[in-house]
This record gives C-alpha cells, sequence and structure tokens, in this order.
C-alpha cells in the first residue's frame, strides 16, 4: 500500500457521508426558516458559503477523529490481531506513530480554520458574542475528536462515546448550523437533531457490538462491553425505533404536504437492518450492517431536505 492510500484508508472516507447527514438537515432546516420570513437572495442551502463551509469543518473533525482513534488503538494495543474490522494504519505500520501524530497537528488547525471562517460568514462582526461562542463550541468538538481514544482519559475507554456521538453529530451538528443560518433557535429543530444524533449513536453501537470481544479483551469498555451484548442490542432497536419515532412526530406537527413523506423512504432499509440484527448470532456478522444504518441516515437527510422544498 502506498502511502497516499495508506492516508486515505486512515482517513475512513465511508464513515463521512454520515457525518454531514446533520449539516445537511440543519442546513435545509435553516434556508426554510429564512424563505418562510421572505429573506431575498437566500437561494437553497446548497448554493450557501454557509452550508460548504459547515460541510468542510464537519468533514475535518470526522477524519480528525479517524485519524485520532488510529492512534488512540493502536498505541494503546486495542488494533491488534482479534480484531474484526478492516486493518487500521497505525496497526499495519503504514503510516507511523508520528506521521499519524503529525497528521492529527495538521487536521486539527486546517478544521479550525474552516471554522473561523464558518464562523465569520455567518456572523461577520456584528455577532461577537455569537462568534465567541461558536468558536469555543468549534473546540470543544476538535477536542472531542481527539479525546475518544487518545490520551489516558479516553472516554470511549469509560463507556461515553455514544454521549458524544449524540450531542456533536446530531444537536449540534442540526441545531448549530440552523442557529448560523437563523440566528435563532426553533424547539421543533430539536426533533431531527434527536433523530440524527440516535443514528449516530446507532452506527457507533454496531461497531462496539462488532468489536466486543477485541475491547473486552484490550480493556476498551464501550457501553456495549458494560452492558454485555444481550442489552446491547435491546439499546440498538431502542435508538433506531427511537429515532424515527421523533420524526413520526416531527412530521406530525409540521405536515403541510405529501412531499413533508419523502423521508419515510429511508426508514425501509432501517427496518429490514433490525431484523436482521435480531436474527443475527455472531456479532462479528454485524460489520455490513455499519453501511447500511450510515448511507440510510445520509439518505434519511438528503430526503428531509428535498421534502422540505
Amino acid at each position: 500500500m502506498t502511502k497516499f492510500k495508506a492516508w486515505i484508508s486512515a482517513a475512513r472516507l465511508r464513515t463521512l457521508p454520515l457525518s454531514v447527514s446533520g449539516i445537511i438537515v440543519g442546513s435545509s432546516l435553516g434556508v426554510d426558516q429564512l424563505l418562510n420570513y421572505a429573506v431575498k437572495g437566500t437561494g437553497f442551502f446548497f448554493s450557501t458559503p454557509i452550508f460548504w463551509l459547515a460541510i468542510l469543518t464537519t468533514l475535518g473533525l470526522q477524519i480528525l477523529s479517524n485519524f485520532a482513534n488510529d492512534y488512540g488503538d493502536g498505541v494503546k494495543g486495542t488494533d491488534n490481531e482479534d480484531r474484526v474490522g478492516p486493518q487500521r494504519a497505525l496497526q499495519s505500520g503504514a503510516i507511523s506513530r508520528k506521521e499519524m501524530f503529525r497528521g492529527i497537528v495538521m487536521t486539527s488547525i486546517i478544521t479550525l480554520i474552516f471554522a473561523i471562517l464558518l464562523i465569520y460568514t455567518s456572523f461577520g462582526s456584528q455577532y461577537f458574542f455569537y462568534s465567541i461562542f461558536f468558536f469555543l463550541l468549534g473546540l470543544a468538538a476538535i477536542i472531542a475528536a481527539i479525546k475518544y481514544t487518545m490520551g489516558s482519559t479516553a472516554y470511549g475507554y469509560r463507556g461515553l462515546g455514544d454521549i458524544f456521538v449524540f450531542i456533536f453529530f446530531g444537536l449540534v451538528s442540526v441545531v448549530g448550523c440552523y442557529f448560523l443560518f437563523t440566528k435563532s433557535i426553533e424547539w421543533l429543530v430539536f426533533l431531527p437533531a434527536i433523530t440524527i444524533g440516535l443514528l449516530s449513536a446507532a452506527v457507533l453501537n454496531l461497531n462496539n457490538m462488532r468489536d466486543h470481544d477485541s475491547d473486552k479483551k484490550a480493556g476498551k469498555n464501550t457501553i456495549v462491553v458494560k452492558m454485555g451484548l444481550i442489552k446491547a442490542k435491546k439499546y440498538h432497536y431502542a435508538l433506531i425505533l427511537v429515532a424515527m419515532s421523533t420524526m413520526l412526530l416531527f412530521l406530525y406537527l409540521t405536515y403541510l404536504s405529501y412531499f413533508n413523506l419523502l423521508f419515510l423512504i429511508a426508514f425501509i432499509p432501517l427496518v429490514f437492518h433490525l431484523v436482521k440484527v435480531i436474527k443475527t448470532k455472531k456479532a462479528v456478522d454485524l460489520d455490513p450492517e455499519l453501511k447500511k444504518v450510515a448511507l440510510s441516515t445520509f439518505l434519511f437527510a438528503i430526503l428531509f431536505s428535498l421534502g422540505l422544498g
């Protein structure tokens, strides 16, 4: 494997569609709200600088998290021969510890630059306190991405990964992006934010169920290791079902036309996914389901945004 391919592999491109789902949902809600108030010249959310800078910032955070995860698990020895998923860059020796650490630093700097540009584009010099708040929020997101598996206090090793994923991929991503457009908060926006957060946590839970045995041996006490596989499955059902129920409530409260029903199509593969999880006996066989839930979440975000139009 060439060095370039090793870095692409370490970036874990298959995780990127999931990471931007919240941005798509939050942006579509924000622009829809602006158009309702007859703000001219807004256009579609995907034609705005705020949207693209938010996408770049989120992609930076996701890649940073993937690099940090590779580094943290590699240094701690969690990524070893017992691991079920794809072999990691540090584990295989394709990228050295020093190179990966340098990559983490560079990705952090680039992501912070994107975040600053995003904040300035949204708030300019008019909303100083909003700018400070979002700058601190950006720093918190960068630290959270790094501290998932890196360091002696890595929260991913204490069963807190699901909480952080829910907060940053769900609430911060959707509600934060909505605020960047509107400079306001609407409580209804929290419903799709909860859905995105729970589906993102479901992807992490699948990953942790798949890696249950190797994580347990390595001392990585994920929530799956703490509760056991049987309870982890029940927890997974709850994540998916509550995520779907939350969006049905949103639909009930905001329904205007048949177009609003579009996102329900994304629930079909999620139902089949639940059936698959119920029938699966070996945790290692859950690996293909990660992609299904991640892509279903991305599909949901796309269809939801189209339905608002």
